[in-house]
Parts: structure tokens; sequence; C-alpha cells
């Protein structure tokens, strides 16, 4: 923020306030007052909030839900009840292996932290309903690959050395490993 600049009484140049001018005209306290917030309002914080937490991948309707939905009539998958304070009712979809008890206490504290950060108000009642699991095969990590057996194999010198299958050419010579004697009694380990 530029500071305003003070006019120039007759024969000096005008100078800036000082910073400890620019603080004290702003408000130390809070002004009560009342404002006001829709249910619009109220059901964006919380969908952002819930499709920001980890594991969920959607909210679970019926095909009435869906298509109020798609008319935007409601929001499908949520329910705000700000009768009696604000109550909350999600259903939701979660992510195929992980554990829903704790995708849905992420979902809690996600969305009453963004209430309160929001609105300043407290959430009365939060219901979280799990009703699908959904798996994506392209979201899971790669299984660890696994790398080709080393087969021995006879240098030019005649000697075995570790080759893999692929770095064997069609001129090279491979021999099977020969399994070891069997011993009588038992090892000293």
């Amino acid at each position: 923020m530029i500071a305003p600049v003070r006019p120039a009484e007759p024969g000096r140049r005008p100078t800036r306030r000082s910073s400890e001018e620019d603080v004290a005209r702003v408000p130390s306290h809070s002004t009560p007052g009342r404002s006001l917030v829709t249910r619009r309002a109220l059901s964006d914080i919380v969908r952002a909030a819930t499709l920001g937490s980890y594991g969920v991948t959607g909210f679970a309707a019926g095909p009435v839900g869906r298509l109020a939905g798609a008319l935007g009539i409601t929001q499908p998958g949520l329910r705000l009840d700000l009768s009696s304070g604000i109550a909350i009712e999600l259903h939701l979809t979660v992510a195929y292996g992980l554990p829903v008890a704790e995708v849905a206490r992420q979902v809690d504290s996600a969305v009453r932290y963004a209430i309160k950060r929001s609105v300043g108000r407290e959430v009365d009642r939060i219901a979280i309903h799990v009703g699908a699991l959904r798996y994506q095969p392209g979201a899971l990590p790669p299984a660890e690959s696994v790398a080709p057996p080393v087969l021995p194999a006879a240098d030019a010198m005649g000697r075995d050395a570790g080759v893999r299958p692929d770095e064997i050419r069609p001129d090279d010579e491979v021999r099977q490993p020969q399994p070891e004697p069997a011993r009588a009694g038992r090892d000293a380990s």
C-alpha cells in the first residue's frame, strides 16, 4: 500500500505519512454487526472442504438427486439444515483401499474448520454416510518391478559370469545352474 501524501505547506516539500500514523487508523477491535450468509455459500464451502479431503472421490446420490443437481435445484449428496444451528448431512464415495473411518474423520475435521474459518460459527452436527467405494485402477501406485533372474553363463575365458536373459546373444553358450550336492549332517552356522 502506498502511503498518502500530505499537502505541501507553502515553502515546504510534501512528505509521506509515517507507518505509525497508518497503524493508528486501523481499528484494533471488531465492530458488532450482522452478516448474511446464503445457503448456497455454505454449501459451496462444505463441498470444497469435502472434495479437498484425501480419499473422497465424490458425492453419492440417487438418480433423483443427480437429476436435481443437473437442473441446479440442489447439490446432490449434500443436505444443509439451518433451522436450529448448522447441521450437515453428506453422502460420499470413498476411494477403494483406504480406511473409511479415517476418511470420514478427515472430512469431519475439514468441514468444521472451513465453516468456523469462513463464517465464524460452530457446526452443530455432521452426519457422514459412505454410499460407495470407487475403485480406480489408474490411481493405484505401480507394483514393484522384479528384475529378471540372472542366469550363469560362460564367458570367453570359460568362467561363469552372471548375465541377465535380455543380455544373452544367440551365439552365447548358456549353462543351467547345477544343484548343490546334499550334505550329510547339519550346517554349523
